[in-house]
């Protein structure tokens, strides 16, 4: 079985390749699509990674199984008047996956299309055993979209002033990035494989969020993807790493002044994506696995 997975969007989405991983594991396949156009007239089932889902897409490929997957809720500007609109104007699919109860919550769907829920996992290879470097040459390590690090420009240079090396792993927005170079050692875009090696040369990992709706709901990627690696985490205070911290058994320290002592990695090895995928009900509604 082919599924079309259409993602219109520019945001990098890891669960895209864990998902062709895993349907591959199956006997099955994964097209990701650009745009919902080249979806072609026969396809048996369409994951829209929502976003809005156009109604002439859906009318063309009414046949189909349509899920429609929200990783997150809308983001700022104007996050519930998007979110009403989704509400409003989606068209209805045949099932749903949201991040969490949050997520679902707030997009406040009442048809009854039934719904289970998939949180983010990581990459089986941030989880390899591999020797720490016994003197990492930088201290912290953001790794992430650098559009967020807008309102962290302060903490970064008063981290510099601190003495403090930070590596960002990422391609900086144009507007940032003469900003971005003189605090800090980029990476530019670098391939998602490289990332394990590259958080290593860090003494700790820094999970930059803000404390705002829908961040301060959702899954830090980046959180699981240090732990993963074995690093420490500094953050930003917010309610989800706390409920985060205190469901795994981890201690992290908080910005804005950091207690590295006590600090405690969880093991995160149940949020390996073949695991967070396998627990999904979906794959035998879809008739894919036993």
């Amino acid at each position: 079985m082919l599924i079309h997975f259409i993602h219109p969007g520019s945001a990098y989405l890891p669960e895209l390749a864990a998902y062709g991983d895993f349907l591959a594991a199956l006997g099955h396949s994964a097209q990701v699509h650009s745009r919902p156009a080249s979806v072609p007239a026969d396809a048996v089932i369409c994951w829209w990674m929502c976003g809005r889902v156009p109604h002439d897409a859906a009318r063309r490929l009414s046949h189909a199984f349509h899920i429609h997957e929200y990783a997150s809720a809308s983001v700022p500007p104007w996050p519930k008047v998007k979110d009403r609109a989704k509400r409003a104007l989606q068209p209805v699919p045949q099932y749903r996956l949201f991040q969490n109860t949050w997520v679902r919550d707030r997009l406040g769907f009442s048809d009854g299309v039934p719904y289970e829920f998939r949180d983010m996992g990581v990459e089986p290879s941030f989880l390899a055993p591999c020797a720490r470097r016994a003197a990492p040459e930088f201290d912290g390590v953001y790794l992430g979209d650098m559009q967020r690090l807008r309102q962290f420009v302060p903490l970064l240079t008063a981290l510099q002033q601190a003495g403090q090396r930070t590596l960002l792993i990422g391609e900086p927005p144009v507007d940032l990035r003469k900003t971005l170079h003189t605090l800090g050692h980029v990476t530019g875009r670098v391939p998602h494989g490289q990332v394990p090696t590259l958080l290593r040369r860090a003494r700790y990992g820094l999970n930059l969020v803000p404390d705002q709706l829908p961040y301060s709901q959702q899954t830090s990627t980046k959180l699981i993807e240090y732990c993963a690696a074995g690093l420490p985490v500094v953050s930003t205070d917010y309610d989800w790493v706390r409920a985060f911290e205190a469901r795994h058994g981890a201690r992290f320290a908080y910005l804005p002044i950091p207690d590295m002592a006590g600090c405690v990695v969880p093991d995160v090895s149940t949020l390996a994506w073949p695991r967070v995928l396998e627990r999904l009900a979906l794959w035998r509604r879809l008739g894919l696995c036993p």
